[in-house]
């Protein structure tokens, strides 16, 4: 038996993964452990709790990426840059000189704090090699050409590859400083959004606004080639030795200074979060098309974080050459981790690619700690919580009766999502079909953005009835039109798509009966899914987080496992 153990982090969305004879058993973000959104360090946390989830020592650790890489391209980058990028410099040095170079020292420490054997092989994958055995090793295909794309990596930021049993290999790239994900992460921080955060609000607002801005962009800021390759016109950005993404050359070019966080949004910001997004989305396709062109496939795989881009990946399902897409759940940083655990078992230690599950090989993102409903009840009595023990299957019957009732229910069941979708674990949940709906939501109880949607979950076998969608959704990665007369105004977003979760009896068979219970009573088999969190915090992990989340918000009741706790009884 090899276990072997993934990690990522020190950058931004730190996680650790565990891969035990080529299946994944276990994968945590540290954001959820340590509750601070994104969390950047090294997930000692995470690690214990894959460890926790699936005992014993492991054989090797491998790191996503390769931070002396990543240490000479920066050094390079201010070298150029000198003097300029002075004020860059030492921002960065002293974390890399503090940690960022130490992965090995780190894992010894920390896996002797858990009384396991410390002197483990640490292995160095590129950062695009981990991202594309996340897409590739999991997927469906036993075949399949990969695109990667994200800010930066080592020196990549975009990859192709190509994927055959258990060899994969890139076969171009994109070198930075030219990349797409930090063209859109401009974006981002011109209209007022944190940068590696806000990209999602980007996204949702470019719905409400036109792309009267495309043509400058790809006018000044990108030379945009057939092949899907780029150059970014660097005269216009400060990201290579600055402390901002953007200069005053981009500020005049789109006429006003960058949007403060606590400015209202207009009708301009929602233009320019079109136009990028369109020119985005070309891009992809281009790039698209040329990874089929270069490998032959017929099934795509994709990672890295733009592939978090929903809209983007419905425009390369519909209309790159592909029969075949598949999307990794994880696709950030956090996901490098089980691509660099995967990479290690595949491509380092030479194993095949065999018995795999049917379906995909994420378990349904299903990955991070569960509690059981005796220790939820024991945790409750130890607080003097009053809940009600809901029996047997009558537990779906009765939740559904409150979502039907207009209820807003945070529920936490089963093991914790992988990835920054709720799906069903870690969700709250309400009826779709209230017009007021969306903004109760985002107002009284996530206390985020008026025009930010939410996602519609809905029984796979009816999908075809409510969206026009062809296929399984079941990461909520792809959008969709929603059709005339379906009566989803909470989930229907500006333009009239939704981003569509199909939910499957054999891989979420809780959330499915819960579902099904709310059509047997509305005949709607949809609900409003969003992540049980409140504006600026991570997803809830544990019981108490719950709680906590559900105290400080105005959700109307609380689902732990068979346990409900409502606000009156409170």
């Amino acid at each position: 038996m090899k276990r072997i153990l993934g990690i990522s982090g020190l950058y931004h969305d730190a996680a650790a993964a565990l891969v035990e004879n080529g299946r994944l058993m276990a994968a945590v973000q540290e954001e959820r452990l340590s509750r601070v959104k994104h969390d950047p360090g090294f997930p000692r946390r995470a690690i214990r709790a894959v460890l926790e989830l699936s005992p014993g020592p492991v054989e090797a650790v491998v790191f996503y990426d390769q931070p002396v890489s990543k240490f000479g391209r920066l050094l390079d980058t201010w070298a150029a840059l000198a003097p300029a990028g002075l004020p860059s410099f030492l921002a960065a040095v002293p974390e890399w000189m503090r940690s960022k170079l130490w992965v090995p020292h780190q894992v010894e420490s920390t896996l002797a704090g858990l009384a396991l054997p410390a002197t483990v092989p640490c292995w160095f994958p590129e950062h695009h090699e981990s991202h594309a055995a996340s897409a590739y090793y999991p997927s469906p295909f036993d075949e399949a050409a990969i695109l990667t794309v994200d800010g930066v990596g080592e020196w990549a930021t975009t990859a192709i590859g190509h994927g055959r049993g258990a060899d994969l290999h890139l076969v171009a790239e994109i070198p930075y400083p030219h990349s797409l994900g930090l063209l859109y992460s401009a974006f981002t921080a011109y209209c007022g959004f944190a940068v590696n955060d806000g990209e999602y609000k980007l996204m949702g607002l470019a719905a409400t606004g036109a792309p009267r801005y495309a043509g400058l962009i790809r006018e000044h800021l990108i030379d945009l080639r057939e092949d899907g390759s780029f150059r970014l016109n660097l005269a216009f950005f400060n990201y290579l030795g600055g402390l901002t993404m953007t200069n005053d050359r981009f500020h005049a070019l789109f006429g006003a200074p960058p949007r403060r966080e606590h400015e209202p949004l207009d009708g301009r910001h929602a233009d320019l979060a079109r136009s990028v997004q369109a020119v985005l989305e070309d891009a992809l396709l281009r790039q698209a098309r040329e990874a089929h062109r270069l490998t032959g496939s017929s099934n795509l795989c994709l990672a890295g974080g733009v592939a978090l881009n929903c809209v983007a990946n419905a425009r390369i399902v519909r209309e790159s050459p592909f029969r075949e897409v598949w999307i990794q759940p994880a696709a950030g940083d956090a996901g490098g981790a089980a691509g660099a655990a995967w990479f290690g078992w595949h491509r380092i230690l030479g194993n095949p690619r065999a018995g795999r599950e049917p379906g995909d090989g994420m378990g349904g993102a299903l990955l991070g700690p569960a509690w059981s409903d005796e220790a939820i009840g024991v945790w409750l009595t130890s607080r003097g919580i009053r809940a009600t023990h809901l029996e047997g299957d009558a537990r779906h019957g009765a939740v559904a009766d409150l979502l039907a009732a207009g209820r807003v229910i945070g529920l936490l069941r089963g093991r914790m999502e992988f990835g920054p979708r709720a799906l069903g674990n870690r969700s709250i949940l309400a009826d779709p079909r209230p017009a007021d709906m969306q903004a109760r939501v985002n107002t009284r109880i996530k206390f985020r953005e008026e025009f930010r949607p939410f996602a519609p979950a809905v029984l796979a076998g009816r999908v075809g009835a409510f969206f026009d969608l062809d296929r399984p959704s079941p990461y909520m990665l792809l959008t969709a039109p929603v059709l005339p007369g379906t009566g989803l105004p909470a989930v229907t977003h500006a333009d009239g798509s939704a981003r569509v979760q199909t939910v499957d009896p054999g891989t979420h068979p809780e959330f499915h009966a819960l579902l099904s219970a709310f059509a047997d009573r509305t005949g709607c088999p949809v609900l409003l899914n969003t992540s049980f969190n409140l504006r600026g915090e991570p997803i809830v992990c544990s019981p108490a987080d719950a709680y906590d989340c559900f105290m400080r918000s105005g959700l109307d009741a609380l689902v732990l496992e068979s346990w409900l706790v409502e606000r009156e009884a409170r």
